[in-house]
């Protein structure tokens, strides 16, 4: 016996060739001397083991790493043999283990003792990153992920893979990672990983070429590839400099006249090539994008009757260091009609009354997306052949249209139904209302435990869900589970909670006029109820659907505003009736500023202090997107030496008014915020008793105190919008709108009220005059209020014409772009044009004759500010006044708002 560890290297063993074969000191050493054991390799025998143990572990369980190599004391094992073999194999395989000896320690008998001698492989202790910001880093930590696992290969290489991955999407395509490793000094037997990163510039899209279109237009190709585009260029004057430079002197003339006669095509090609106004669009290439873009254009082709269509070959080569070229060689194959039409399976509808709901006729063109919408689901037009089934519970429907026949260009398809059962609604749950009540979100639900099934009804509780602000629009899913052999459906609206309370701030020091400012606070999701349960603090009591509003506005010591409101959207808790209450006091006060005397001294003021009461109920006729809302209010205008601002006879005074408004509306909108399509139209009435009637003494001759004790007039406003998405798409939107004012007395006794009018021009927001008592309309392009006839009197002794209109006129037309649809901060730009204009009486009254406007701008929604703009506008007219009878045109403005601008 010699006083050697005895090493044997079962790695011989048949089936184990991941390690190799080599000599050498165990790293284990025992204090103990162990003779060496001669084993007959040519001759395995059986052993039991009578001991098992592990060196060389810094991290890892001594027990875990014996339980994962499979070997258990008292197990009957043969050496050399599977079980050895197997136990290499199970710790190589948890890729955890960078070297395994199993050693012989002892054997006595039939008892043979091991010893797993293992290396472990260091761990990742941390990640850095060296070429980019702290936004790509944060943004990489997901895709990176390795922090604590082990050093391996293909770790590291999906990590550099993925970082490059990354940047590439990001239109990168030459970006290049570098990975470096250093041992972490700080923990044991662990590495700290940095990637270095050079994005190097971002590859645009110079140029897309398309070969085999010979049908369709090379444009309108390329507008369906929505997220492949070329980089935006205008060579116009490329090919008159090059003929300039190269021209000889005495032929310069003719160099710049030269005339060729050209084709249709070439112009189109030339255009094609050398202008390319996608200022809006990015053109960086990403791969995923451009492979969605090919089937877009497949998926087009086929909407025009190519059925056959394919994209044959594709390239990518470089054009230069920063740009690419793609070039696209399209089959178009034969244009297709359809010709018969047949209908088989049905039972419940006539072939009459599907062919109608279908809305597609022999010798249209074959269109695979429009069938596909007549077939399945119309959104715009909601009328489809499956809502036939589907609204009347028959959510098992399916209709499958084959192609039957094939003739030359013409096609037969047979409809194919499978009505199956009337389904009943089972039960309704919701998921992920973490703040807003379930009763809140319930009574919002149309379609309920015990009903049939309804898509309409379906489709209608996901917009109300949309509409009422609490939660993600573009994420509220249905999840519906159907049970064919009940004929029963459960469905779980899965919602996404969304920050909806408003915060308004924003202040300054004005000179001499103090504090400017405003501190506004909107709760949009506020309880009454839990106003004593503290858990519901959030950082208000939240989860009723109930809305407050606190409102502060100051213009130093010359204007102030407070303001407050509530509304109880459920008023009792059964039905959609809102209740509502307001109260507003507002102060604007004349100060001097220019007398040195009596500097800073007020002169006079003008107050009004107003309440109302208010309920809403939604009506189903003439459709259930109806509601109509009555309104109860009184205001107190009270004037202390405020002069004839209004084109009023007195300075001090006090004017009272006791009004009834009455509001019509339908909104059937998708989306409050970016509205796709829908329509939103108001009608209301604001009416006062007729005071001159119950009080024969008033008229024409009496004085203004007696005259507008009570006020006295009539107020009708319509608005209406409409939206369509332009060429079906969900980012590009067409909106229209359309507001009418009109202000009227009971007759010709007293006339019209000076106050109550229309102010019309510039933003649409009163945050300079700050004029109280008066009706503020925007129109871009022009200054603030200046369209408004009577304002050359403003503040002047015996001012002839009142302050405001009677009647006004707008019209718009905006084409909107979504740039993000990300409900924490919704983007999107628009260009508008718009006409509208202001007049003091009825005689003058013009509808044609309008101030016109054009220009651009660019809102964005956060939760927490609301609704912020900026626009620049072109106004055309010139607005003449007095004092600048023959002005030029208003010409271009910058203009800001806040908030939702209806008018």
């Amino acid at each position: 016996m010699r006083n050697y560890l005895l090493i044997i290297y079962l790695l011989l063993v048949t089936g184990v060739a991941e390690a190799q074969i080599r000599l050498g000191q165990s790293r284990y050493t025992r204090q103990e001397p162990v003779d060496i054991i001669d084993l007959d390799y040519s001759n395995p025998k059986k052993y039991r083991l009578a001991g098992i143990e592990a060196v060389g572990l810094s991290t890892l369980d001594e027990t875990a790493i014996i339980s994962l190599a499979g070997l258990r004391v008292d197990d009957q094992i043969t050496v050399p043999g599977d079980a050895i073999s197997g136990a290499l194999k199970k710790l190589w395989g948890q890729g955890i283990i960078g070297d395994v000896k199993i050693l012989v320690t002892k054997i006595e008998g039939d008892d043979i003792y091991l010893l797993l001698d293992l290396t472990e492989r260091p761990r990742f202790s941390r990640v850095e990153y060296s070429g980019i910001n702290q936004t790509q880093e944060g943004e990489l930590e997901d895709k990176v992920n390795i922090r604590g696992r082990v050093v391996r290969d293909d770790v590291l290489n999906n990590a550099q893979r993925n970082i490059r991955d990354y940047f590439v999407d990001k239109g990168f395509l030459n970006a290049e990672v570098k990975v470096i490793q250093e041992r972490d000094t700080t923990l044991p037997n662990s590495v700290k990983l940095r990637f270095d990163v050079d994005k190097k510039t971002k590859v645009r899209i110079n140029e897309i070429k398309l070969y085999g279109n010979d049908n369709i237009a090379d444009t309108r190709i390329k507008k369906k590839m929505k997220g492949t585009n070329e980089h935006a260029r205008v060579y116009i004057f490329k090919d008159l400099v090059s003929r300039l430079l190269n021209a000889n002197p005495k032929n310069l003339g003719q160099a710049i006249t030269k005339r060729n006669p050209v084709s249709d095509d070439q112009v189109r090609e030339y255009i094609n090539k050398n202008f390319k106004l996608n200022f809006f669009n990015g053109s960086k290439f990403v791969r995923s994008d451009y492979r969605d873009d090919k089937n877009s254009v497949v998926d087009f082709y086929n909407s025009r009757g190519y059925r056959d269509a394919e994209i044959l070959t594709d390239s990518i080569y470089r054009f230069d260091d920063s740009r690419i070229n793609i070039d696209i060689d399209i089959e178009e194959g034969q244009q297709y009609y359809y010709r018969n039409i047949s209908f088989s399976g049905n039972y419940i509808h006539t072939d009459q009354e599907l062919q109608a709901k279908l809305g597609i006729y022999k010798g249209d063109i074959y269109d695979k997306e429009k069938l596909d919408k007549r077939l399945n689901y119309d959104p715009q037009r909601g009328d489809d052949v499956s809502s036939l089934y589907q609204d009347n519970g028959y959510l098992f429907f399916t209709i499958d249209p084959v192609e039957v026949n094939v003739q030359a260009d013409s096609i037969d398809i047979e409809m194919r139904i499978f009505e199956g059962p009337q389904v009943t609604v089972n039960s309704v749950s919701i998921e992920g209302n973490e703040r807003t009540s379930d009763h809140v979100v319930m009574r919002e639900i149309r379609i309920l435990p015990g009903q049939k099934f309804d898509r309409s009804a379906l489709v209608r509780t996901i917009r109300e869900l949309s509409q009422i602000g609490y939660f993600n629009p573009e994420n509220i899913e249905p999840d519906m589970r159907p049970n064919f052999e009940d004929a029963t459906v459960d469905i779980t609206f899965k919602l996404e909670e969304r920050p909806n309370d408003q915060i308004e701030l924003s202040g300054g020091w004005g000179g001499l006029f103090g504090f400017v400012g405003t501190v506004g606070l909107t709760f949009n999701n506020f309880s009454i109820k839990n106003i004593n349960d503290f858990s519901k603090w959030r950082p208000l009591p939240v989860g009723d659907g109930q809305k407050l509003s606190l409102r502060v506005q100051a213009n130093g010591r010359s204007f102030q505003n407070y303001s407050m409101s509530f509304t109880e959207p459920w008023f009792g808790g059964r039905k959609p009736n809102a209740l509502s209450f307001s109260f507003n006091h507002s102060v604007q006060r004349q100060i001097d500023f220019f007398n040195q005397n009596n500097f800073g001294q007020e002169l006079g003021s003008f107050k009004i202090t107003g309440a109302s009461i208010g309920l809403a109920k939604r009506v189903t006729w003439p459709d259930d997107y109806f509601q109509v809302s009555n309104n109860l209010q009184f205001q107190v205008y009270d004037f202390d030496e405020y002069g004839n601002f209004f084109g009023l006879t007195y300075n001090t005074g006090t004017a009272r008014s006791v009004a009834l408004n009455t509001t019509i509306a339908r909104n059937n909108i998708d989306n409050p915020i970016y509205p796709r399509f829908g329509s939103n139209i108001t009608l209301s009435a604001t009416l006062t008793p007729p005071y001159t009637s119950m009080n024969p003494n008033i008229n024409q001759e009496s004085q203004d105190e007696e005259k507008y004790q009570w006020l006295e007039y009539h107020k009708w406003m319509f608005d209406a919008s409409l939206y369509t998405p332009v060429f079906g798409s969900n980012k590009l939107v067409l909106s229209a709108r359309t507001h009418l004012g009109f202000l009227g007395s009971y007759g010709d006794r007293i006339g019209i009220i000076p106050l109550e009018r229309f102010v019309l021009g510039g933003d649409g927001m009163n945050m300079m005059n700050f004029a109280l008592g008066q009706e503020i309309i925007g129109l871009r392009g022009y200054e603030n209020q200046s369209i408004t006839p009577g304002r050359d009197f403003r503040g002047q002794p015996n001012a002839p014409v009142p302050y405001g209109g009677v009647v006004y006129n707008k019209h718009v037309m905006e084409l909107r772009f979504l740039v993000s649809p990300n409900p924490s901060a919704t983007i999107f730009l628009l260009g508008f044009a718009e006409a509208g204009n202001n007049w003091g009486n009825y005689a003058d009254y013009n509808p044609y004759d309008l101030k016109k406007s054009a220009g651009f701008g660019a809102r964005i929604f956060m939760p927490a500010f609301g609704l912020l703009g900026i626009d620049w506008g072109y106004g055309f007219d010139e607005v003449p006044s007095i004092s600048n009878p023959n002005p030029g045109p208003s010409g271009g403005m910058f203009h800001f708002t806040i908030g939702q601008q209806f008018r």
